[in-house]
């Protein structure tokens, strides 16, 4: 490591103002970020840690959505009864991300800013038409994340929430690395009031999409049968050391026809 300053501001207020300092960078899980600057891949001169900013960490149900405060951990979502009798499906993909240490000390905002192509956040912003709050503005899912790594996040803007707007039925499917835990392939499926939606990621080469060719299959009859041989196709999809574009479509499809039939159980 070198030399940095580090701060723990108490107030969403001081972080902003810290952040507007020179070569600045936000913390949150540090999941991403601390490895980053071991490797040297990183030198930021000043870090805000967040961790001490109590408007950023909770979980509040209103009748109609769930919203989550920036800094609540994985593992708090995970375990939260509000969001397991909501949202089960977003319960259970917060419980399935890395491990124990990891889901207790990462955070869902941490996740979305990051907006990594294998993280399994995004694929539930999408799928369950998510609004991102920072504290400037509101952004929808399909405003927000932009591409790899990318997102609409502006200077001096931070996450605040994430609110998801409670669906009919959802299910998340995922076809984990066994090292890292982060998706091959991960499914996200939401029947909502006003549609239905398949998210995927994992897999795209510009992150985290939407499956519409299965949207409009399942909007036909909402049933894994449905489903039945369809995977999209490998064009735009990643080739890695870990599979190649040909078996993470045919995963897309596996993991779909199994998110159906667990929503459409519940």
């Amino acid at each position: 490591m070198y030399a940095f300053a580090y701060h723990q501001p108490t107030s969403l207020k001081d972080a902003v103002s810290l952040l507007a300092g020179e070569d600045a960078k936000l913390v949150a899980g540090g999941h991403t970020l601390i490895p980053t600057m071991k490797q040297r891949l990183a030198a930021p001169g000043t870090l805000i840690d967040l961790g001490k900013v109590p408007d950023l960490v909770g979980i509040e149900r209103s009748p109609r959505s769930i919203t989550i405060g920036a800094m609540t951990t994985h593992g708090a979502v995970a375990d939260s009864a509000d969001v397991k009798e909501a949202i089960p499906a977003l319960a259970e993909l917060a419980a399935l991300i890395g491990d124990p240490a990891v889901r207790h000390r990462g955070t869902i905002g941490g996740s979305v800013a990051n907006n990594d192509p294998a993280a399994d956040y995004p694929a539930a912003c999408l799928a369950l038409g998510a609004t991102i709050s920072t504290n400037k503005r509101k952004l929808s899912s399909e405003e927000f994340f932009t591409g790899l790594f990318e997102t609409a996040l502006e200077e001096g803007e931070i996450v605040t929430g994430v609110s998801f707007p409670i669906p009919h039925k959802a299910a998340y499917e995922k076809f984990r690395n066994p090292a890292s835990r982060y998706a091959l392939v991960g499914v996200f499926v939401a029947k909502r009031p006003s549609d239905i939606r398949v998210t995927v990621t994992g897999s795209g080469s510009n992150g985290v999409f939407r499956w519409t060719e299965a949207e409009e299959a399942l909007g036909k009859r909402f049933a894994a049968k449905s489903l039945e041989g369809m995977s999209p196709s490998a064009s735009g999809l990643n080739s890695d050391i870990h599979a190649d574009a040909d078996y993470r479509a045919h995963l897309i499809g596996v993991m779909a026809r199994r998110a159906v039939q667990k929503a459409a159980d519940r």
